[in-house]
């Protein structure tokens, strides 16, 4: 991290917010904030929209992709807001903090880039009727009810404009949107856009590349997503080629406390299942240097009530976001019970 970006991050990140403590702060008590009920019923459109009330909050899609001479590419396009305090107010009151990271990454490079801002000045937010999330020039807009988006983000040496369009409904996670992640019952509300038809151009050092593929929206919000004995995640994102699909997450036990397991699984006729805690298990099978860390690259994954047993790869190992509270997050290959293409994201390797 540069100078002049520490100094950014000082400026923008006050103590208590959940960017300010990295991964571990998500699981810090949440005074003030409003908590995940699970007898809440997520309401669309305006669940789409930001939830100032709550600490933390992110608008996430990821993309695999080819060209046409079938080389694999995978996009991150991502927008955190994290509150300060609940509430919102206009121009520099606002305790709303805005975050973007884009990702790029091919087999052989891996491109990363981050924006940082203060809400209440326009320069981030999302707003409803049409739908529009944006930092500064990196932008996600389309349809109020996310069938179709447009979206767009730049580094210092990449870019990309895509275009997405939703094949299925939306698909809520867990118990009707509440999804728990720990024995001590923090939880989030957590729905999905698993199908999303992409096509655009990717423009590298070497290059525009125009690409088509498949995308995965997560939209997540909370106030205490962890519990303090939980240091990070590993999360999966799993599209066979029978029209299946996959979403699991091991929370991690921190001080050899116990890991916490859980996922869904959609069927190719669009039927969701919650899989019961424990069921979902991933195991890792090979490492590699990363960043100064050594972090998990070739996984394991089982679900044994669907027979799935496949190996999970990662199409780069050196997929590092390089951001201000780093972390893995890149394109997988799946291959044995099941065949398919993914995403793979890893947080808390220190």
């Amino acid at each position: 991290m540069s100078v002049s970006r520490f100094l950014l991050c000082l400026s923008l990140l006050a103590p208590g917010s959940g960017f300010a403590q990295g991964f571990a702060g998500l699981g810090t008590e949440a005074d003030g904030f409003a908590i995940p009920k699970p007898s809440y019923r997520l309401q669309f459109p305006a669940d789409h929209g930001a939830h100032p009330d709550f600490r933390i909050e992110w608008w996430y899609l990821t993309a695999n992709l080819e060209d046409e001479n079938g080389e694999s590419y995978g996009i991150q396009w991502t927008l955190f807001r994290s509150a300060l305090a609940p509430g919102e107010a206009e121009g520099w009151q606002s305790p709303q903090i805005w975050m973007g990271h884009a990702g790029l990454t091919s087999p052989t490079e891996h491109f990363s880039a981050e924006r940082l801002a203060r809400g209440g000045i326009g320069q981030a937010g999302v707003t409803l009727g049409p739908f529009a999330a944006w930092i500064d020039d990196w932008q996600m807009t389309g349809a109020e009810d996310l069938s179709r988006l447009d979206l767009s983000a730049s580094g210092d040496v990449f870019s990309y404009a895509l275009k997405a369009q939703a094949e299925s409904p939306l698909i809520l996670q867990g118990d009707h949107g509440y999804s728990v992640k720990s024995p001590e019952g923090q939880a989030s509300y957590y729905y999905s856009q698993p199908n999303y038809r992409m096509e655009g151009t990717l423009t590298l050092p070497s290059g525009p590349v125009t690409v088509h593929g498949n995308g995965w929206l997560d939209r997540e919000w909370s106030s205490q997503p962890l519990s303090e004995n939980q240091s990070g995640w590993d999360w999966f994102s799993l599209r066979f080629d029978s029209g299946d699909k996959l979403m699991g997450f091991v929370l991690r036990g921190a001080n050899g406390a116990d890991d916490f397991r859980s996922g869904t699984w959609i069927s190719a006729t669009g039927e969701v299942t919650p899989l019961a805690p424990g069921a979902f298990q991933a195991t890792p099978l090979g490492q590699a240097e990363v960043a100064g860390r050594t972090v998990p690259v070739r996984w394991k994954v089982q679900l044994p009530e669907r027979e799935v047993s496949v190996i999970v790869e990662s199409l780069n190992p050196q997929s590092w976001m390089d951001v201000a509270f780093a972390y893995w997050e890149g394109p997988v290959t799946v291959s044995g019970s099941h065949r398919g293409t993914g995403y793979l994201e890893m947080t808390g390797y220190e």
